[in-house]
């Protein structure tokens, strides 16, 4: 399904700087406990940017493809290629992937349609919510799906699934004493092929919020870091919201140190060429 065969395995898990459990030879073996590992560490490691879509290149899903980009060529990625990634890596290893998609609730009452990629991993018969391409307001470790209105602490944020009508399903984070709801999906599978369909409004649509701006975001474990055109933006637990603007000339040099996020020169040129373009 996710291509997994496909995958360098040893690359991946080097790029995420995997230090989970192992089994006697090395092997890593389909259980929870490599599950959270391989999640957290990914979240960790692989930023969340959709930078491609502001430089005009096209967005390519195939597993080579991503594994070129932000594997070999340390870059990050948005849902489709995070989680695609993920699906064939834990594919790989032995789980039983499968794809959702979601609605994203993140702006109040504003309806938006299904366009956020999500997995759900089942483990001895659980299933088990995995997300690495939400950005900074994202959860770093799985959340089960059993049980609706357990909360789940990672770290020093809170996040709780509820069921509401029809099957569907909400994930929400708690900031400063309030529930907010992240996105929401229903229990019909998505397939990669769903996914390429996504991926060209959200790359492509002039309507997405991906076009033409900058967007670099990073899930810590204690504070949430976003960059939105040149707002940098930090998220703490107990609510609080610290903001600063980033002058052009200091956007590498930002995504350096706050995300870890190094150019190549052709992205370096191409991003001071937007620059200049929208001054």
């Amino acid at each position: 399904m996710w291509s997994g065969d496909e995958l360098d395995l040893d690359a991946y898990l080097a790029r995420i700087g995997y230090d989970g459990p192992v089994g006697d030879e090395g092997e890593l073996r389909p259980d929870l406990a490599t599950l959270y590992a391989v999640h957290r560490a990914h979240t960790g490691a692989i930023v969340f940017e959709s930078l491609d879509v502001l430089f005009g290149r096209p967005v390519g899903l195939d597993v080579k493809a991503i594994e070129d980009k932000l594997v070999h060529g340390r870059r990050g990625g948005y849902c489709y290629e995070q989680n695609s990634l993920l699906a064939a890596a834990l594919e790989r290893i032995g789980f039983e992937v499968s794809g959702r998609g979601a609605r994203n609730r993140t702006r109040g009452d504003t309806l938006l349609p299904v366009t956020h990629a999500v997995l759900v991993v089942t483990v001895e018969g659980e299933p088990w919510l995995c997300d690495a391409g939400f950005g900074h307001q994202g959860p770093r470790e799985p959340v089960p799906l059993t049980r609706p209105g357990t909360e789940r602490v990672q770290g020093e944020w809170t996040y709780v699934v509820r069921e509401e009508e029809d099957g569907i399903l909400a994930l929400s984070m708690l900031r400063g004493g309030t529930w907010r709801d992240l996105y929401a999906f229903s229990p019909q599978r998505y397939h990669p092929v769903d996914y390429v369909l996504l991926n060209h409004y959200s790359s492509s649509h002039p309507r997405s919020a991906f076009i033409g701006q900058v967007i670099v975001q990073q899930p810590g474990d204690a504070v949430r870091t976003a960059l939105v055109g040149s707002e940098l933006t930090r998220l703490y637990p107990d609510g609080r919201t610290e903001s600063e603007h980033v002058a052009p000339g200091e956007l590498l040099a930002v995504l350096d140190r706050e995300f870890g996020l190094r150019l190549s020169d052709r992205d370096a040129e191409d991003l001071a060429r937007i620059n200049r373009a929208g001054d």
